[in-house]
Parts: C-alpha cells; sequence; structure tokens
C-alpha cells in the first residue's frame, strides 16, 4: 500500500446522537459533517462548536482527511491508516464519502496518532 497523505481539519469535532426523527437539516456550516440515519438513530458529526442542543455529544475528536482518491477496486485504504492506530490502541470513527475517508481521533490520543501514522510512512499535514 503507498503512504499516504492525512490533512488534520481545524477543529474539534463531535459525534452526536438524536432521535431517528431528528431535524437536523440545514447542516451548519462546517469544513466536514456526516449525517446517518438509522432505524435507532440519527447520528450527526460536525465541529464542536455546532454540535446541536438536546443532542447526546461525544466532545473532543479531531479529524483526519485522507487527500487522496482511489478506485472502489483499491484495497487497504482505510485499513493501512487504521492498522498502525490499533497498534499504538489509539481508538478511532472512520467514515467514507465517494472520493476519499475521514478518521477521528479523540484529541488526548492525537500525538500517539501522530506519532503511529508517521511510523506508518504516511505524510501528515498538521
Amino acid at each position: 500500500m503507498p503512504a499516504l497523505t492525512l490533512s488534520l481539519l481545524e477543529h474539534p469535532y463531535a459525534v452526536c446522537r438524536l432521535p431517528p426523527d431528528a431535524a437536523v437539516e440545514p447542516l451548519p456550516p462546517g469544513p466536514f459533517h456526516l449525517l446517518v440515519r438509522a432505524p435507532e438513530e440519527t447520528t450527526l458529526v460536525c465541529p464542536l462548536e455546532r454540535a446541536p442542543p438536546g443532542a447526546e455529544i461525544d466532545r473532543a475528536w479531531r479529524c483526519f482527511r485522507i487527500e487522496q482518491s482511489f478506485d472502489f477496486s483499491v484495497a487497504g485504504i482505510l485499513a493501512s491508516v487504521l492498522g498502525p492506530l490499533a497498534a499504538a490502541n489509539v481508538g478511532i470513527f472512520a467514515t467514507s464519502t465517494f472520493s476519499t475517508d475521514y478518521v477521528l481521533v479523540k484529541e488526548a490520543d492525537l500525538d500517539r496518532a501522530v506519532d503511529a501514522l508517521r511510523a506508518a510512512g504516511h505524510a501528515l499535514t498538521l
């Protein structure tokens, strides 16, 4: 697997849980959001300062964006990031878009995550 380039997004993020029918649109402004509706809940990932009132909020996440785009047939992209983080005992919240992947780590684990990713040969823009 080639070395990847990951960028650390500027702001702390929140992972929020809301009822399945919660009204969260339009999404608050910011560089990255994730909205997932499932039968049992709605999950919103957004900049911490934009977390909706009344949500169950898990705070202080930092978000890495994989800068390269790969065809869906390329295997192991996300695993090349998650493996080193798991070996460093860093918990994650990961998601994918059509074009790339995002990996969130707790702010308290950020230095350990950066060290693990660099040791795995990835380039980071912090």
